[in-house]
């Protein structure tokens, strides 16, 4: 049986090792190991590396099988997560996760099991998002300014528009009120709209 592995981190700061240590201590040695440091927002079939081991699972023939240690490397959200399994499993390669218990995914209890924890997964997202806009909310009703501060007043902000006025530059603008040439011409660009 060919074995994939696939491990991903989210930052160049991180390392992919310790998944694959992770998997090689359970007894899996890869034929195919793929590793990309990208954010899990992104779509598994967006995965560059992802997208190569799908091509390459998709051409071979004969028994496969992608080894991961945790879910949440085989998608973004529990649709992709399904999606991502669906695909392989279409392919004839089973799905095992450590985290799982090793668990094959493509089996009738992997898929009770993916379901149900996708499902749970989802839940907790919503009630996150929920949480978030609620508190949101309540920080508005209470008068508290979000996002980031400002960087002028109206006074710095006249001052950078009759500094303007009279012919310096952006750039020698900006520096002499010690703000972004992007703040100076956001400025400029408020009046004359």
């Amino acid at each position: 049986m060919h074995t994939f592995i696939y491990a991903r981190v989210s930052t160049a700061g991180q390392t992919t090792l310790n998944q694959i240590q992770e998997i090689e201590a359970k007894g899996y040695t890869g034929d195919t190991i793929y590793e990309e440091v990208l954010s899990g927002k992104v779509p598994a079939k967006d995965r560059p590396e992802f997208a190569k081991l799908l091509d390459t699972a998709q051409r071979m023939k004969g028994n496969k099988r992608l080894v991961v240690s945790k879910l949440d490397r085989l998608g973004r959200d529990a649709a992709d997560i399904l999606q991502t399994v669906k695909t392989l499993e279409g392919m004839g390669c089973k799905v095992q996760v450590l985290q799982l218990g090793e668990l094959d995914l493509t089996s009738s209890a992997g898929k009770l099991v993916l379901s149900t924890l996708s499902a749970v997964a989802e839940m907790e997202r919503d009630i996150l998002i929920e949480r978030t806009q609620a508190g949101l909310s309540r920080a508005r009703q209470q008068g508290k300014s979000l996002g980031r501060p400002k960087v002028t007043d109206d006074t710095s902000r006249q001052s950078i528009l009759e500094s303007l006025s009279v012919g310096t530059s952006v750039a020698a603008t900006a520096k002499q009120f010690g703000v972004s040439r992007q703040t100076v011409m956001r400025i400029r660009d408020s009046v004359s709209n």
